[in-house]
């Protein structure tokens, strides 16, 4: 079976609390990772902070996470790893095949993320009509940028 498109590599790591303060004081004050940027989204739930390690292709993002409404959908806070990234040399192909083959993805199809990739997301679970999910873990698959 020939795959139309490569994973590239790991883009980012997601981590969720409660609270963004106990994840800062650990990943920025103890670790020394730098903040880069923040994303806030209700139709998400999610208030999180972007930090990164690593420069070109061996950069990945550690995304901090806490629930904007604790009470809300998504619980980007449970599990504590909320899901990893991987860059994608073409994601719409990737996509597509992935489809065929009875992956579930996430509602929402292609959209734009974060740090202004194109994103996607296979569902951590499958169901009746698409049994292949990501076996308990939520897996985003990320547009990589052009490579020089």
């Amino acid at each position: 079976m020939e795959r139309p498109f490569r994973v590239l590599g790991i883009q980012q790591i997601a981590v969720g609390g409660n609270s963004k303060a106990s994840l800062r004081r650990l990943w920025v004050d103890l670790l020394g990772l730098v903040p880069e940027g923040s994303f806030q989204s209700e139709k998400e739930n999610v208030d999180e902070d972007i930090l990164s390690v690593g420069e070109g292709d061996a950069r990945v993002e550690i995304d901090l996470m806490q629930p904007l409404d604790p009470d809300k959908k998504p619980k980007v806070n449970e599990p504590a790893l909320n899901h990893i990234g991987l860059w994608i040399d073409d994601l719409p192909k990737a996509v597509a095949w992935l489809a065929e083959q009875g992956v579930r993805f996430t509602p929402g199809g292609i959209r734009r993320g974060a740090s202004g990739h194109d994103v996607c997301f296979i569902h951590p679970k499958g169901n009746e009509e698409t049994p292949q999910g990501g076996e308990g873990v939520l897996i985003e698959l990320v547009q990589a940028p052009p490579r020089p």
